[in-house]
């Protein structure tokens, strides 16, 4: 991105700064680390010497690990306080807010101002169309796609693109619903574009956002420019048996009726704390021990990033009883996307052959959210074949990744100067293409992520839509489709009143305190354990004495080692987890995905 020499400032009012650093920020540990010598005898001959050295550096490390934690614990509560506003690296305006509409929505439209200490004249072209980014809402708050410089927006400001935010608020509105949602969403979209005449938004859905995209994009056919969808799942049957477990969650709990019980009791709200815990423990072994011990392990290295990453994850929102009930059962469990079911409202219908604006699907093996499968077998969903495509005059791109996980989709540094700037940089030629189904593949010889055209290069390779089908068991999910509604209707006519009539303000807050996903992490603040103060007193002398062992420090290795085995030992136990969940769909629901395969 081209940077002026000099900064004039913004003619309009001055937007409001919000830092993803806290007010109290984390001591500098690693300014103040010394390196120990290198033993130059093999470490069989100074056992004693190593053994008596590993111990002080796991002391000093097990100090610094729980005054991580503390510093987590209190970042989380001054971001409560706050009012859990977005992590936005970026200065930012208010365009939109829904929660002032006819028929209000907790959402609004940001447009960021400034970058650093440029501002938006010194660093966008005009003659680039407007890019806006829509973050999931699963549970966390906005800003997984640009609460730091590389990501998303990020990127969109470092090719010139004009960058607007979608973001959310903490609580719903009363009784919104989805449609509530997509009307907003459709009046931001308008709104862009009348901005930016003759350069209709790119749009940018990151998760769940990606299906919202798919249906602004069915809704504003002639509006809005090419979408790009990034780990979004469209195709919410689709996956492989045993290994993605979460697409057969719903029929094991015997439908959307958990989520209307949950929300009742929550006084009609959705907490968002649950559905973080789902997804820790799709992985565990990843999402939880691997994330510690690897905090443990390089403590003195990792504590920013861990910190830095903690203040989104652990930000929850809640979502309506309307939205989550009407999210479970066309979503999850009913799949009436990719079947044009979706009622949006009276006389209005979804449906993905209406989308004309090119689309840009990228997904990855390594992600067990949004496998490429759950991204991609709608396809053939929609489209009998490639000449179908073809004459519905769209164009479908995919990009895939071979292992990054679904949040690293998002956040990770690497993807987002690579992967996201090539598909920046590749728009118009993606707007060129001719109708049809394609993969793009990027060549990139030099292995630098910061690289840019023509230092990598782009190919779009034509493929056929019969190659993205995948073993199906419709028949088995349309079985817990029927067994959601029954077990739906029991409970909403002869359970929920009662249940509502219990419920009140009092036991959802109580409930929202208890939430292991929030008193796990309360724990470690001084607010909540006094106690604690006694580690931080600890930390600063730690910090003023340490000491760091060299990497290849025999203890060290083992140390290592005996993480991976742990590490290796859970993901052997949750895979017979996910075997048992899918062993058990099967005798519940049907045949499994292996025997539909081999038919």
């Amino acid at each position: 991105m081209q940077q002026a020499s000099k900064v004039t400032p913004l003619k309009r009012s001055r937007p409001v700064k919000v830092s993803t650093r806290p007010s109290n920020p984390p001591k500098p540990y690693l300014q103040e680390v010394q390196t120990a010598p290198v033993p130059s005898a093999p470490a069989n001959v100074r056992l004693p010497d190593d053994a008596w050295g590993y111990g002080i550096d796991v002391w000093q490390r097990t100090i610094l690990f729980w005054d991580t934690l503390r510093q987590r614990a209190d970042n989380m509560l001054e971001h409560e306080r706050a009012g859990l506003p977005p992590l936005l690296d970026f200065k930012y305006e208010t365009i939109l807010d829904a929660r002032r509409f006819e028929h209000p929505a907790n959402y609004a439209l940001l447009r960021i101002t400034e970058v650093g200490e440029d501002c938006w004249d010194d660093c966008v072209d005009p003659e680039k169309p407007p890019l806006v980014v829509l973050d999931p809402r699963a549970g966390h708050g906005p800003g997984i796609g640009g609460f730091k410089h590389d990501s998303a927006v990020g990127m969109a400001l470092h090719e010139g693109h004009s960058a607007y935010f979608v973001v959310f608020f903490p609580e719903p509105a009363p009784g919104q619903t989805l449609a509530d949602v997509l009307h907003a969403l459709r009046r931001f979209i308008e709104e862009v574009a009348r901005r930016h005449p003759g350069k209709p938004p790119v749009l940018y859905g990151n998760c769940q956002a990606g299906w919202a995209v798919t249906l602004l994009s069915a809704d504003c056919e002639g509006t809005v420019g090419p979408a790009v969808l990034n780990g979004s799942p469209l195709s919410y049957w689709a996956g492989e048996a045993g290994v993605n477990p979460m697409r057969v969650t719903g029929g094991l709990l015997g439908g959307a009726w958990l989520a209307h019980l949950t929300a009742d009791l929550s006084d009609g709200r959705l907490d968002g704390a649950w559905l973080a815990q789902n997804f820790e423990s799709l992985k565990p072994e990843r999402a939880i021990w691997e994330k510690y011990a690897g905090l443990f392990h390089k403590v003195d290295s990792e504590r920013e990033r861990f910190l830095e990453f903690e203040r989104w994850w652990n930000g929850f929102y809640f979502l309506s009883r309307e939205e989550i009930l009407a999210i479970v059962e066309n979503l999850f469990i009913g799949n009436k996307l990719e079947k044009g079911l979706i009622r949006i409202c009276d006389g209005c219908v979804a449906d993905l052959r209406r989308i004309r604006n090119p689309l840009v699907i990228f997904a990855s093996y390594g992600d067990n959210i949004t496998p490429p499968q759950q991204a991609l077998d709608w396809i053939p969903a929609v489209y009998a074949d490639t000449d179908d495509l073809k004459r519905a005059g769209q164009r479908i791109v995919y990009m895939t990744n071979p292992h990054v996980g679904h949040l690293g989709i998002f956040v990770s540094a690497k993807v987002a100067r690579l992967e996201h700037r090539a598909i920046l940089e590749s728009l118009d030629d993606i707007e060129g293409l001719a109708p049809g189904l394609y993969e793009m593949t990027i060549d990139n010889p030099t292995g630098d992520p910061d690289c840019h055209r023509p230092q990598f290069t782009v190919r779009f390779e034509e493929r056929q839509v019969a190659d993205l089908r995948f073993p199906q068991q419709t028949e088995a999910f349309e079985r817990v489709a029927a067994v959601s509604e029954a077990n739906e209707a029991l409970y909403r006519n002869f359970v929920s009143p009662w249940v509502q009539v219990a419920a009140n303000p009092w036991l959802a807050e109580w409930l929202k305190w208890l939430h292991p996903m929030r008193t796990s992490r309360y724990l470690f603040s001084e607010t909540f354990n006094p106690s604690i103060r006694g580690v931080e007193i600890l930390a600063d002398v730690v910090a003023r004495n340490r000491t760091v062992l060299p990497p290849d420090h025999p203890l060290l290795d083992r140390e290592r080692s005996f993480i991976a085995q742990v590490g290796e030992a859970m993901e052997g136990a949750r895979e017979a987890r996910d075997r048992v969940y899918e062993q058990t769909f099967s005798l519940l629901y049907g045949q499994s995905a292996e025997r539909v395969a081999e038919d």
